[in-house]
């Protein structure tokens, strides 16, 4: 069983630890490290449907939206499968658009 610790990152490098999840795969893809972050977070809110949330994560992740760092890499591709070293961290940054562009 590892502990993956999730934290939202803003690129003025404020970090908000979210919750962590307890994973009992060793190896998981990026879309379920998703896909699980996002129902904690409707789980932690109490309210909002959790597959439309997932839907709409997934729209940003593919628009850029946000990055997502395992540990310290970067990963790009959804599908991609991860291993998951023991109290791992995932670290979403969060993406702003530059004014006028």
């Amino acid at each position: 069983m590892t502990t993956l610790t999730l934290i939202d990152e803003a690129t003025s490098g404020a970090a908000t630890p979210i919750g962590t999840l307890a994973v009992p795969e060793l190896r998981l893809t990026v879309r379920e490290i998703l896909r699980r972050r996002v129902r904690l977070e409707v789980e932690l809110r109490g309210a909002g449907d959790a597959e439309a949330a997932f839907r709409a994560a997934v729209r940003a992740f593919d628009r850029n939206g946000f990055l997502m760092f395992v540990g310290t890499r970067q990963v790009e591709d959804l599908d991609e499968v991860v291993e998951l070293t023991e109290d791992a961290e995932v670290t979403f940054l969060k993406l702003i658009a530059l004014a006028g562009g």
